[in-house]
């Protein structure tokens, strides 16, 4: 019987070499894409490989110190001590790694176990900031760099340094690791100088990374001298270049490591002593105010003295400040939000970037305008019956209303001459003087002239001093005003900015500048803070140099005005009899009759000076309900210098809501030019 029939179908040739085909073009291509790995890119895929077997690590180099003029340390480098573990160089076990945590947690103080690991907390993961226990933090590191050491815990004392060191032998993977942080002996008593550090800025990362600095690790100036001299101060980061394993541990430096290079010392002209003594008698006397007056008559003030021959200051105050101190290790979030939110601004430095008006300290300005430009001779006289009346136009056209301006003695001075204008600081004087009044005074000094003196003795443009954030201030002009009040000048706004107020802006050190370019003479010495910088072997590589920023009795800085008062192209000098002249009215302030003779009374070396009383509303004053008309708050102001004869210390000294100069301001710079004196004559031995 035969079979059952045959199915099979005979596979046409075709299709089996159309199989043939594609199995000889896949072995073609994956033979390309061979080559091509291992031939064309092999070069490439080979630096992939020894990049990921080679680390580029950052050497911390350390910080440059800073001391003051007399050597006295204000800012250094210690020792801080961080509890660390190497994942990889713990022991076998589970058991004794467990032993070991339990151990070095009862001294340190860490949990043993806290706390859950997800995605988020590794994200946010900071060894130093953390309320995770042991086991987490080293789960943590294990996963990423297990080779590599983790901070259990930061900044602990030195006994429990030396503790966790003796046990480390028992401890395998447990160590110590030393890290510089940055102290300042010194403190909240010169923070407003010296600044402090913090983290590098998101904004700047690359300009860092550039310069070899680390993220998360290395920290930067963040205000005062430690931001202005980051990079001096900073130094150089060294490097290695190492081979590690897949795990990441450590095989062979691939090249010659690169040394760090320290970073420079910098010597400032402060004399701690000096400057201890002025912000002590700041404080007391608005506490002693604040006292009498059962409230708050002010929490904002400054106070600054420089050597007006070679610029170099001495002592630079702005009150309140803040304990650098506390920045050293991290920036508190609380205490940096409790910073910001106080009103008086304690991050701010006051000294260089509050602008207020100056008021009467203003007029020294003024005066050297009045004198230089022959609008009233010295002796002639203006009378002051406390207020002059005058049309306040703002056009040609505009028939004007009736406006008093009025001097701060109700009943006036009577007869005035130019020596004694600037010791009583008669205002009428400075208003007939700036602005013309009538026939007695048929052209005044006008604003554009006015302009022209106060710009020459530093008023209007920053002094180039040390410190980040100063600001220029503002002496106004018609073109000024129009631009941004939309309004045409009047004789009337020249009165007032003679004054020093209205529209007239002025940070202290420009007010002190002021004064130091009167008392040496027409120089204006640039004001620095900088001695001197050192290497890190404290060689002097940078000495100090006084800088001549311009001498107004030599240099041709004073615009000259045609009848019409546009420039004429032409600029001139200040006489040195003007200079003369307006010395000879401070020192007259402080004698009998002056604002300030019953501060100065019985002050053994003599001086020279000038009261300030500025009013002023700002937002804080309005907020408060104080911007009353015709009793507005006051500043108080006060400047000066001494010896008279032959000046070695000028003074500035600013209070908010003060008052009085004369009262409140005056009585500080006393006491800051008898501790001037007082340490002189310690340092020579006469005491």
């Amino acid at each position: 019987m035969k079979g059952p029939l045959s199915t099979k179908v005979p596979v046409e040739n075709w299709r089996i070499y159309m199989l043939y085909g594609l199995l000889v073009l896949l072995f073609v291509y994956y033979m390309a894409e061979l080559f091509k790995f291992q031939i064309i890119d092999g070069e490439s895929y080979l630096a992939q490989a020894e990049e990921n077997r080679t680390s580029e690590i950052s050497v911390q180099t350390q910080r440059g110190s800073i001391y003051d003029r007399n050597g006295y340390v204000l800012a250094r480098n210690i020792p801080s001590y961080n509890i660390t573990i190497t994942p990889a160089y713990l022991p076998a076990d589970d058991g004794s790694i467990q032993e070991v945590y339990r151990e070095l947690s009862q001294i340190i103080g860490v949990p043993v176990s806290n706390g859950e690991i997800t995605d988020e907390t590794v994200r946010l993961f900071n060894e130093c900031d953390t309320d995770m226990g042991i086991t987490q933090i080293v789960y943590i590191q294990d996963s990423l760099a297990p080779y590599e050491g983790v901070s259990i815990k930061c900044d602990v004392s030195e006994e429990i340094a030396l503790k966790v060191q003796e046990n480390s032998d028992d401890w395998p993977g447990v160590g110590v690791e030393i890290i510089p942080i940055r102290e300042y002996p010194t403190g909240w008593i010169t923070s407003e100088i010296i600044g402090f550090l913090g983290p590098i800025p998101a904004s700047q990362e690359e300009y860092y990374t550039d310069r070899g600095f680390v993220l998360n690790r290395d920290k930067v100036g963040y205000a005062g001298i430690e931001s202005w001299f980051d990079e001096e101060l900073g130094g150089l980061n060294g490097t290695r270049v190492i081979e590690e394993d897949v795990a990441g541990q450590y095989i062979r430096d691939l090249a010659e490591p690169i040394d760090p290079v320290p970073g420079q010392n910098i010597v400032l002209t402060i004399d701690t002593r000096l400057q201890t003594a002025a912000k002590t008698a700041l404080i007391k006397e608005i506490q002693d105010w604040n006292t009498y007056l059962n409230q708050t008559l002010s929490s904002n003030a400054v106070v600054i003295a420089m050597n007006p021959k070679t610029g170099e200051i001495l002592a630079l105050v702005s009150y309140p400040t803040f304990e650098n101190n506390r920045m050293a290790r991290m920036i508190p979030a609380y205490y940096y939000e409790q910073l910001t939110a106080d009103p008086d601004l304690p991050l701010f430095n006051h000294a260089i970037s509050a602008e207020h008006p100056p008021g009467s300290v203003f007029k020294l300005a003024t005066a050297l305008g009045i004198a230089n430009e022959h609008v009233l001779e010295p002796d002639q006289k203006i009378e002051d019956n406390g207020k002059i009346t005058v049309m306040q136009q703002y056009s040609p056209n505009d028939p004007g209303t009736p406006r008093d301006y009025v001097c701060w003695e109700d009943t006036g001075h009577g007869e005035v001459d130019f020596r004694h204008a600037i010791s009583l600081s008669c205002d009428v004087y400075f208003y007939k003087a700036a602005g013309g009044y009538k026939d007695e005074v048929p052209v005044g000094l006008n604003i554009w002239r006015m302009g022209e003196y106060a710009r020459a003795v530093g008023y209007g443009e920053p002094t180039g001093i040390e410190l980040p954030g100063e600001e220029a201030g503002l002496i106004p002009d018609p073109d000024w005003k129009r631009v941004s009040q939309g309004e045409n000048w009047a004789t009337g706004d020249t009165y007032i900015a003679a004054m020093g107020q209205s529209f007239v802006l002025a940070t202290p050190l420009q007010v002190l500048v002021s004064a130091a370019v009167i008392a040496n003479d027409g120089k204006y010495m640039k004001p620095t803070l900088l001695r001197e910088i050192q290497d890190a072997e404290g060689n002097v590589i940078q000495p100090f140099t006084p800088t001549l920023v311009r001498d107004i009795t030599k240099d041709p800085v004073i615009a000259e005005y045609d009848e019409r008062m546009f420039t004429t192209g032409e600029f001139k000098t200040v006489e040195p009899w003007v200079i003369e002249l307006v010395q000879e009215g401070m020192r007259m302030t402080v004698e009998e009759g002056g604002t300030a003779d019953a501060q100065f009374a019985g002050m053994t070396v003599q001086s020279a000076g000038k009261t300030g009383t500025a009013e002023y509303c700002d937002a804080r004053a309005d907020k408060k309900g104080l911007c009353k008309s015709g009793q507005w708050p006051a500043h108080a102001w006060y400047v000066g210098y001494a010896p008279y004869d032959d000046p070695e210390i000028a003074v500035v000294v600013f209070v908010y809501n003060g008052t009085e100069g004369s009262t409140v301001a005056a009585p500080v710079a006393r006491k800051v030019m008898e501790t001037y004196f007082e340490l002189k004559a310690l340092d020579s031995g006469q005491q």
